[in-house]
């Protein structure tokens, strides 16, 4: 059995622990925020973070992650007002909003750990995901708006 919590409750699983974690979190808990993109963590639709750091949900194995704590981007803000999610709204950076969580939830991981990232930092921290649309111009300029308001 796997504990572990996730956005903050405690949960248990008592699965197949080869179920990847993208699928615990979307059928069984509903969270479907995460999404499934390629399935071979190479797009990063499917980030989230385990005990705060970015992983890909699709690959994750339930087997792994007993014990550990899971923020899924219905998790990083309440009520939707994390300055990343502000940012992303006020510059019109979703299109078709598919790889957007991912995309945010690896941001999210990068400001932890970079208050004020430089573009480089941006682009090494966000070139492992794929966004269909072609907005990263403005991903990129909401990262900065939100570093600029202490995200």
């Amino acid at each position: 059995m796997a504990s572990l919590t996730v956005n903050g409750t405690a949960r248990q699983y008592d699965g197949d622990p080869d179920m990847p974690l993208l699928w615990y979190l979307r059928d069984q808990l509903q969270m479907t925020g995460t999404k499934f993109g390629c399935g071979q963590a190479l797009c990063g639709a499917c980030t989230v973070h385990m005990d705060g750091a970015p992983i890909r949900a699709c690959v994750t194995p339930m087997g792994a992650v007993s014990g550990h704590s899971i923020v899924t981007i219905e998790g990083l803000d309440a009520n939707g007002r994390h300055p990343l999610q502000v940012a992303w709204v006020e510059l019109g950076v979703p299109q078709c909003g598919y790889c957007q969580a991912g995309q945010i939830m690896e941001a999210a991981a990068l400001l932890k750990t970079h208050a004020k990232p430089s573009i480089e930092d941006i682009e090494t921290m966000m070139s492992g995901h794929i966004c269909r649309c072609g907005t990263y111009t403005r991903i990129k300029a909401a990262i900065q708006q939100a570093a600029s308001k202490g995200a």
